[in-house]
């Protein structure tokens, strides 16, 4: 509580003004993308990093903001979580994300973002300026896929404004899949109990499902077919109509896959559909993690700090995995794939650094290698001219969990670090 409390009144001098054109000197630049510069200026025109250097100098009416004894980072990217989507887990009317029916590739995560969900300046205290909205998160529950498989799309969204076109960053960042698997224990909500069911009965359901994933494709390219041949009578459908960008190449598929089988199933489906696809909280690659390389697949890593699958399996084994992905050469990014402990992305990559990921990979893994993965790497991750100026003012290291965030920037805009652990930390301290 001191740690957002003290951000937020050292950062009522830099609020003064709340255009979006500024000067920032005398700071320690990070830009991710090349070497520090030990003590730089970094302008801002209209939102966007005009010049980055050692010399800068402001143009005539141009406000200066001294950054003396601070670090300047690119503002971080979360790239799964449901911020914004998802309010309380157990109140079904705060949560966007549950849709019936198996293919849902029309709905769009980002029309349901509440821009004043009070997740948002939480994560962004931390230093988070973008975030992932995922449709559905992979697991059941509340917030949960259920029996979904094409969940829907995926947005990239920034972290302050008005409205959910004001957050916008990419409307169709990935279409969601939510791969099928072979489930032999379920949870029953009606018994609260886990169910089991036979290895065959499971089996013969995940072929059922299998095949119900790759028809629907097929259908959506015959559509595909018709609609280039102008066909007579010809119907537009939304849900193949949605397809489309994903048939051509223009839009990837978030493929939630944890296991080695589902994870071996996905890249030889993606093969098989001729479509680009990004593994999204991988648990277990085994033998698949050659394939994942050659085949240039991005990951979207899960949760370090995490047990592991089973109850045989390394302790160290969540910690380890971003380590193994750097080694293999596969480019990857951090998800919290969380809503209220999204602000603890930061940490997650620190503690890869602790089990043999580069420090540097790390800190790419939340800012330059999310953008680039989610198309967007002309636009934000690194501190470079030309692109957003997602900012973050930090007196030291922001994957270290006692730096203290003293400022964030969002496309230029000084953002307001008050929120609600804020607002009851100033609340029970001035009880009488």
């Amino acid at each position: 509580m001191r740690h957002f409390l003290a951000s937020s009144l050292l950062a009522l001098p830099l609020l003064a003004a709340s255009n979006d054109s500024f000067l920032l000197k005398n700071v320690a630049i990070h830009p991710v993308s090349g070497p520090d510069i030990a003590n730089g200026s970094i302008l801002v025109e209209n939102g966007k990093i005009a010049e980055v250097g050692a010399k800068v100098l402001a143009p005539k009416g141009v406000r200066v903001v001294d950054g003396k004894g601070l670090h300047a980072y690119p503002g971080m990217i979360d790239s799964a979580t449901q911020v914004g989507l998802s309010e309380i887990g157990s109140v079904r009317e705060t949560n966007d994300t549950n849709e019936l029916g198996d293919f849902n590739p029309q709905l769009r995560a980002l029309i349901a973002v509440n821009p004043e969900s009070e997740h948002l300046p939480v994560v962004r205290a931390n230093g988070i300026t973008s975030v992932i909205a995922m449709p559905a998160m992979p697991g059941g529950g509340m917030r949960g896929a259920g029996n979904t498989m094409i969940a829907g799309q995926a947005a990239l969204i920034h972290l302050d404004g008005w409205t959910w076109e004001d957050l916008e960053v990419r409307r169709g960042a990935a279409m969601q899949l939510v791969f099928p698997t072979i489930e032999t224990r379920s949870f029953r909500m009606e018994t609260m109990n886990v169910a089991r069911t036979p290895f065959a009965e499971a089996k013969t359901a995940y072929e059922k499902r299998l095949r119900d994933l790759n028809e629907f494709f097929e259908s959506a390219r015959r559509y595909q077919l018709a609609k280039k041949a102008h066909e007579p009578g010809f119907q537009t459908d939304v849900k193949f109509e949605a397809m489309l960008p994903v048939l051509e190449g223009k839009m990837p598929v978030m493929v939630n896959a944890v296991r080695e089988r589902a994870i071996r199933d996905a890249v030889q489906f993606a093969d098989k559909q001729k479509i680009r696809i990004v593994l999204a909280g991988p648990r277990e690659f085994g033998k698949t993690l050659a394939d994942v390389k050659a085949k240039n697949i991005p990951v979207i890593a899960s949760p370090t700090l995490a047990l592991p699958l089973e109850e045989d399996d390394p302790y160290d084994a969540a910690f380890t995995l971003p380590s193994e992905l750097y080694k293999a050469g596969i480019k990857f990014a951090f998800g919290s794939f969380n809503v209220q402990f999204a602000r603890n992305l930061p940490y997650q990559a620190a503690a890869a650094v602790g089990f043999g990921l580069p420090y540097h990979e790390a800190l790419k893994a939340v800012t330059l290698n999310a953008a680039e993965i989610w198309g967007v790497g002309d636009q934000l991750g690194s501190i470079d001219k030309g692109k957003w100026a997602d900012l973050t003012l930090t007196d030291g290291d922001p994957l270290e969990a006692r730096t203290e965030v003293k400022q964030v920037y969002i496309k230029g805009r000084a953002v307001d670090l008050a929120n609600k652990h804020t607002r009851l930390y100033e609340k029970y301290m001035n009880r009488p």
